[in-house]
C-alpha cells in the first residue's frame, strides 16, 4: 500500500510542478489554487509512505515520478526539446525508480 500512496504523491507532485511553471512565479491566481492544495496532497502522502518505506527510497522514487512526468510531459507538448540525451536521462531516472522499487522487498 505504501508504493500505491508513494505513486500518487508523485502524480500530485507533477500537477503541482506544472501548474507552479504556470503561476508565474506566483503572480497568476488560477495556477496557484492547484499548487497549494496539490502541493500539501503530495507531501502528506510523500510522509505516509514514509512510515513504511525508508526516507531515502521515498524521496528519491518521488522526486523521480514528478521530474520524468513534468519532462515528459513538456515534451509531448513541446515545451522541452526532444533529444537523445534527455530521452536516455530520463530513461535512466525511470530504471532507478524500478530499481529501487525491486530492491525494497515490500
Amino acid at each position: 500500500m505504501a508504493w500505491l500512496i508513494l505513486f500518487t504523491a508523485g502524480l500530485l507532485e507533477i500537477v503541482w510542478a506544472l501548474a507552479l511553471k504556470q503561476s508565474e512565479g506566483f503572480t497568476k491566481l488560477g495556477p496557484m489554487l492547484i499548487v497549494v492544495p496539490t502541493a500539501a496532497a503530495s507531501f502528506w502522502l510523500l510522509a505516509i509512505a514514509m512510515r513504511a518505506l525508508p526516507a531515502g527510497t521515498a524521496y528519491a522514487v518521488w522526486t523521480g515520478i514528478g521530474a520524468t512526468g513534468v519532462a515528459g510531459i513538456e515534451i509531448m507538448l513541446g515545451q522541452a526539446p526532444t533529444t537523445a540525451i534527455r530521452i536516455m536521462s530520463i530513461g535512466a531516472i525511470v530504471a532507478g525508480i524500478i530499481g529501487l522499487r525491486l530492491s525494497s522487498g515490500s
